[in-house]
């Protein structure tokens, strides 16, 4: 691999990462590490998923072995795939966090990187890695990472002899496809059509045949999910929760006024029906009444006092009146 400039190995921790995106300018994107396919509902919406693994010889081809036919795959759609084949050593951890970055328009790269893929999208795979290792800024970015030593830190830490090698891949969907993205490959590897609903479904496999292939007593993988920053998320979660609480109290208000409206008119139906059956119970109570020796004293009390004589004119008056009233409110209304 070429050197220009020494880069560092970094650590496989979803906070560096994280940092490292933010660093090169990118906002509302965050990492999180997986720990079972099951639960990576719970971040998504996810970007892509970066595999890391021991290196061996041999190790890397395995994904490559699992392409299906790259005359399946859109020739066009391949080539305007952004990928890098990695040409420095240690830079395979930035190389697969920018393979997502740089692959997916829901992204919001900064102006930086934006800047970056418009210089970089039209050159050959072998030419963009080169000028990913040739940039300043992601190489300080990644660089700012480097694990610290007692004595010196003149130069970034980078791998020795006596250490384990480990390889970082991406897989990304790109143009309803599936793609692992490998810059030790000479270009995307095709692993068939997908949709942004089912890739993680596809994907999952993929990743466990991987992990299969090596022997039981290996178990240093990490599998780390690229998603929108997971503050973002929970905020417009909790703004559209908002929302829906909003409404709903509006709802309610108008069904309380509504219910509050009901049980004032069946209160007055209820009043009037009461009044009305205490009036019943009234006029009933009257119709049972024998009134003959109420009248006959009060007559007796008026001779006696002389003012019998005096009502009975009035009275036979009023009794003209009303029989003359029944009789006219018995005859038919003529028609014009």
């Amino acid at each position: 691999m070429a050197d220009t400039g020494q880069w560092c190995l970094i650590e496989s921790d979803p906070g560096v990462f994280t940092q490292l995106i933010t660093d090169m300018g990118v906002e509302g994107v965050q990492v999180e590490e997986v720990w079972d396919f099951d639960t990576l509902a719970q971040v998504e919406p996810i970007y892509g998923l970066i595999f890391l693994f021991k290196y061996e010889a041999g190790a890397s081809d395995r994904g490559a072995a699992m392409a299906v036919d790259t005359e399946a795959a859109n020739e066009a759609a391949m080539d305007s795939i952004f990928f890098a084949q990695q040409v420095i050593n240690n830079a395979c951890a930035t190389q697969a966090i920018l393979s997502i970055l740089m692959n997916r328009p829901d992204v919001e790269l900064g102006e930086e990187l934006t800047q970056f893929r418009e210089f970089a999208q039209s050159l050959p795979s072998d030419m963009k890695g080169l000028a990913i290792s040739n940039s300043d800024k992601i190489r300080q970015v990644h660089n700012s990472f480097a694990r610290s030593e007692t004595f010196s830190n003149e130069q970034p830490v980078t791998a020795n002899d006596n250490e384990d090698l480990f390889h970082f891949v991406s897989y990304v969907p790109i143009h309803g496809a599936l793609y692992e993205l490998d810059g030790l490959q000479p270009r995307p590897v095709y692993l068939g059509p997908c949709t942004e609903k089912d890739w993680l479904e596809k994907v999952r496999p993929i990743i466990e045949a991987r992990m299969a292939s090596y022997s039981s007593s290996e178990i240093r993988f990490n599998l780390m999910a690229v998603c929108k920053d997971r503050s973002l998320v929970l905020a417009e979660q909790l703004a559209a929760t908002d929302r829906r609480l909003t409404r709903a109290q509006k709802k309610l208000s108008r069904l309380v006024q509504t219910l509050h409206g009901e049980r004032d008119l069946l209160s007055m139906f209820l009043s009037d029906e009461r009044e009305k059956l205490a009036r019943y119970r009234t006029e009933n109570a009257r119709r049972k009444h024998n009134y003959i020796p109420l009248i006959y004293t009060l007559l007796q009390q008026l001779a006696a006092k002389g003012k019998l004589a005096d009502t009975l004119p009035e009275a036979r008056q009023k009794a003209a009146e009303r029989k003359a009233r029944q009789r006219q409110a018995k005859q038919p209304t003529s028609k014009p």
